[in-house]
């Protein structure tokens, strides 16, 4: 089994269905935002601020285009979609889940935008942001989940038997 990579809006649940599905798959998990931190010495959020949103995108363009293990459950930002670079090498070490949710499903999850680190240009409304991304998700996924009105265990044994 190659590696698995989650794709979707920020509180889609990528992070947290990462981790069972690669204990699940007896792989190992890897959240690309916390390589981004760890490579960068900072916050998301800080990063945002420091380098503005196409200077965090470069950023988060070049780790993602720089990860290559070799049996994980990678959950990437929900930006990712934007470095097609980024993307077509992530295709070619795995599997693309996009996990799928609505808008208002989105939008009640969410908390303080900034805090989570989400890219937004300015008087980007929430819902403008999703109509722009999932175009993408739909665009690089190998496999797409519908995770609305299901729990974590329902997503993964999906993914699952999907991915075998």
């Amino acid at each position: 089994m190659k590696n698995i990579v989650l794709i979707g809006m920020p509180g889609a649940g990528k992070s947290t269905v990462g981790v069972v599905l690669a204990k699940n798959m007896g792989m190992s998990f890897l959240d690309s935002d916390l390589v981004i931190q760890e490579r960068e010495g900072k916050k998301l959020h800080e990063l945002i601020e420091e380098h503005g949103m196409d200077g965090f995108l470069a950023i988060e363009g070049r780790v993602n285009a720089s990860l290559n293990p070799k049996t994980a459950v990678i959950a990437t930002g929900g930006s990712a979609v934007y470095s097609e670079e980024a993307m077509e090498h992530l295709r070619s070490i795995a599997m693309i889940c996009y996990l799928k949710l609505p808008y208002r499903s989105i939008e009640e999850r969410l908390g303080d935008l900034a805090e989570r680190g989400v890219v937004l240009r300015e008087g980007e409304t929430l819902y403008e942001l999703y109509e722009e991304r999932v175009p993408l998700y739909e665009k690089y996924a190998n496999i797409t989940v519908e995770c609305e009105n299901k729990n974590i265990r329902e997503i993964v044994t999906e993914l699952s038997k999907r991915l075998k």
